[in-house]
């Protein structure tokens, strides 16, 4: 009895373990900038880039940030940091700073 315990604890561990990977058990939570400018374009060489607002918090990367609001990743990798280095000039995709406000290039398909 004591085995088959520790078997269905040890499933039990693999499945939240997963859960955690592949849908997340924090709820996605919009931030005052990210309500505030998702719908804002900048115009650069004629060509019309939707993007939205968002303060860098501890841990957060560029593609995490696309993720986040996207729920997937909508573009390339390439795509994606290539815009954003558009978007916020002689700012590298690395190198964001926590506390900081950068913007982000909004896909719509």
């Amino acid at each position: 009895m004591k085995r088959f315990s520790l078997f269905i604890l040890g499933i039990f561990l693999i499945y939240i373990i997963y859960y955690d990977f592949q849908i997340g058990t924090l709820s996605s939570v919009t931030t005052i900038a990210e309500s505030k400018q998702e719908n804002s374009e900048v115009i650069q060489d004629g060509v019309t880039e939707p993007f939205f607002e968002v303060t860098v918090k501890q841990g957060d990367t560029v593609m995490s940030i696309i993720e986040k609001k996207h729920n997937r990743f909508p573009e390339s990798i390439e795509k994606m940091i290539d815009d954003f280095e558009s978007l916020n000039e002689g700012v590298k995709a690395e190198e964001i700073l926590v506390g900081k406000t950068y913007l982000f290039p909004l896909y719509t398909n």
